[in-house]
């Protein structure tokens, strides 16, 4: 089984941005942290992260053309308004697990709406790193249930 995590814009700023928000875990620390879970639970992870619409938008379509077999969203600040990228994930017939860091729902009230939200499988924020991790979990689980090996 094959799970893809992709990050956002501007998560390549872990442990710089906001730290009372998003602790001081860098990026790198949590690609580690979530490939060695894979490990442990018998699975493929890939990750990849970028600033560029565009380039996500193009990872996501590779996702569906390799038959990906579950997918964790972390979309950063595109959570509220990238229709572009919501539209490439609904061409996705695999779980899509979305995740964040941050509570979004208890933050600026711009942040509480996401346009992913009522296509994935479902939605983890609030855990900080520990979102990452339920998300990889929940989207095995997901997977298994949708016949994934």
């Amino acid at each position: 089984m094959k799970i893809l995590v992709l990050h956002g814009i501007n998560l390549d700023m872990f442990g710089l941005r906001d730290p009372d928000v998003y602790g001081t875990t860098t990026l790198a620390e949590i690609d580690r942290d979530l490939h060695a879970l894979a490990t442990e639970l018998g699975v493929t992870l890939e990750s990849f992260q970028t600033n560029h619409e565009g380039r996500m938008a193009e990872r996501i379509h590779q996702a569906h053309r390799d038959g990906d077999d579950a997918v964790v969203f972390n979309p950063g600040a595109w959570s509220h308004y990238s229709i572009g990228l919501r539209d490439a994930v609904e061409i996705l017939k695999v779980p899509v697990i979305e995740v964040h860091m941050s509570n979004i729902h208890a933050r600026e009230p711009f942040r509480h709406h996401s346009v992913f939200t009522a296509i994935c499988t479902g939605q983890i924020c609030g855990f900080g790193v520990e979102s990452y991790r339920l998300g990889v979990r929940a989207a095995i689980s997901a997977a298994l249930r949708a016949g994934a090996r």
